[in-house]
């Protein structure tokens, strides 16, 4: 399947949200003009005390037109830097967009849209009108006030929409991020859920059952009608959790699925053939379908299984029948082979799979489970990173090569001789690995931030004291668990970066891919009919064990089954969110 260029610093364009700051515009020619007519959605999609980013659809309510100009004048200092999907011109507070080769064809009705980022001081005001091919649109209507959460950078580069028919090369770019219904209720009925509730999250088909869903649960088909509705005009993208393996999460209790290590055959024909049938319906081929495959999977052939310390017989189970490479392998060919599906499969996070004796052999095992069951790497569009993890996006305070009185800070406690520190430089440097053992040049990754802003009082503003590598390291770390092996439900975590779409190099999107406020696990035995077992990490009195370093687990009490709403952890993210909220 063939991918348009990725530029090497791809577009930081923020996901576009209710939040935005929009104005509708409409105008007709006067009589004895030619038959034209307009309509404009002009949305700042983005804003930080210095730029923003801006959206602009444009209708065309006339006759057909081959090209087009639109025009616009700013009251303020605005400024275009730079914009994509149309050329665009600005001399002093008048600017001018026209149509670009592939989008300059618009029939009566028929819609297209371009994007910018810009600079400003001040106020940063919607245009009060528009022109297009000269025809004047009405005034415009009040906008809603612009996001204020800023990014933590602004955007660099602008994204690109390929020409109708071709695959996104980032699918995020220029689009909106599906909301899922359930989960923004549940998030605004907390106290100060509405800061978030509009928020885009992935759906997780756990379980068989999932696909079809229930009276009182939305179902595949009901979560793409829905998106269907959410789209517009423009551009949407579905985040779809594929995550039922037969045996699944060998190295964890709190995450066992329903289906037994053997059950390799109803995995393909009771749940992945399913999915691939929806999703290749051609009533959602607008979608943009993003599937991240089999979270928790295959890092544990590697890291979990026998000759390794922190070995489990349930994963020596599975790395002997092969089932894990065969499921990822069948999930792959049948979900890539429809055209606006994009695979991102699961890589871990950088405290597991990020020393010499993990990483290299995690690439080469990401290989070998893309080509199993008659898939190719060009199935892959992609791979995730921290799913439902905590570790942090960015430390600040210390890096990987620094020392302190000549004692490496990889040979503090908590790095442990670990090559990386946070989730970006994991990242960026898997994505370099997968690429040369063979991998798309072009190749995106993702990074969960729904939990890891570690916010709030106990966040550092400097580096710790240089009385020891260990007081300079934990005393500027962010990531403030007690351990990086712990993953349940975490004391002190907090959200992370808001969704966004490309926001670093050879990164397609900051994420919420784990719906925040959704459990890890639950902290004490609860019966249940969803195979999910009690694990010890979810219970906050554990001491703990070889992969955590014998810390006590840092886990919320009270915790319900995995999966289900947790109110104590959802306020706990919002207390301790950074950016602040």
């Amino acid at each position: 399947m063939s991918r348009t260029s990725r530029t090497a610093l791809l577009a930081a364009l923020g996901l576009v949200t209710a939040t935005g700051a929009t104005a509708t515009v409409f105008g007709t020619a006067t009589a004895g003009a030619a038959a034209a007519g307009c309509k404009v959605e002009y949305q700042i999609t983005n804003q930080w005390n210095t730029g923003f980013g801006a959206n602009v659809v444009v209708t065309n309510t006339g006759d057909p037109t081959s090209s087009w100009t639109l025009e616009w004048s700013y009251a303020g200092n605005q400024q275009v830097t730079q914009g994509w999907n149309a050329t665009i011109t600005q001399s002093g507070a008048a600017v001018t967009a026209k149509s670009m080769s592939y989008n300059g064809a618009l029939a009566s009705g028929g819609s297209t849209s371009f994007g910018f980022n810009g600079s400003y001081s001040g106020t940063n005001a919607v245009p009060a009108a528009f022109k297009l091919n000269g025809v004047t649109c009405n005034t415009a209507t009040q906008p809603t006030d612009p996001p204020t959460t800023p990014p933590t950078t602004p955007p660099t580069t602008p994204p690109t929409t390929p020409p109708a028919g071709t695959k996104a090369d980032n699918p995020y770019a220029g689009a909106k991020v599906y909301v899922n219904p359930e989960w923004s209720a549940k998030a605004a009925a907390e106290p100060g859920g509405t800061k978030v509730s509009n928020q885009p999250t992935g759906v997780w088909l756990d379980r068989i059952a999932a696909i079809n869903g229930s009276s009182t649960s939305m179902g595949l088909r009901a979560h793409l009608d829905e998106a269907l509705r959410q789209k517009g005009s423009g551009e949407l993208v579905v985040q779809l959790v594929i995550y039922n393996l037969p045996g699944r999460d060998c190295a964890a209790l709190a995450s066992n699925g329903e289906l037994g290590p053997t059950e390799i055959g109803r995995y393909k024909t009771e749940y992945i053939d399913p999915i691939a049938a929806i999703l290749a319906d051609s009533k959602y081929a607008g979608l943009r379908i993003v599937t991240t495959v089999e979270i928790d999977s295959l890092p544990n052939l590697v890291t979990n299984v026998s000759g390794r310390p922190t070995a489990t017989a349930n994963c020596d189970v599975m790395k002997a029948n092969g089932n894990y490479i065969t499921g990822v392998g069948y999930a792959l060919k049948k979900l890539g082979a429809i055209a606006n599906v994009y695979n991102y499969v699961d890589a871990g996070h950088h405290g597991w799979l990020g020393w010499d004796d993990n990483f290299g052999p995690s690439a080469e095992l990401f290989k070998q489970a893309a080509t199993a069951e008659g898939s190719t790497l060009s199935n892959v569009h992609g791979f995730i990173v921290n799913t439902a993890n905590y570790s942090a996006l960015k430390e600040d305070h210390f890096k990987i090569d620094d020392s302190v009185n000549g004692v490496s800070v990889r040979q503090s406690k908590w790095v442990d001789w670990n090559r990386y520190t946070d989730e970006l430089s994991y990242a960026q440097a898997m994505r370099a690995k997968l690429v040369s053992i063979g991998f798309d040049s072009n190749l995106g990754m993702l990074i969960d931030t729904s939990r890891n802003g570690w916010g709030g009082t106990a966040r550092p503003t400097g580096p710790g004291a240089l009385t020891s590598v260990d007081t300079y390291v934990n005393g500027g770390r962010y990531d403030r668990r007690l351990n990086p092996g712990n993953w349940c439900n975490q004391s002190g975590a907090g959200l992370g970066e808001r969704p966004q779409a490309a926001p670093a190099a050879g990164i397609d999107a900051y994420v919420w891919m784990k719906p925040p406020g959704e459990s890890d696990g639950a902290s004490k035995e609860i019966p249940n009919d969803e195979g999910k077992g009690f694990d010890r990490m979810c219970d906050p009195t554990y001491t703990g064990n070889v992969r955590n370093g014998n810390s006590m687990s840092g886990a919320l009490p009270d915790a319900p089954l995995a999966g289900k709403w947790f109110s104590a952890q959802f306020q706990e993210l919002l207390k301790n969110a950074h950016p602040a909220l």
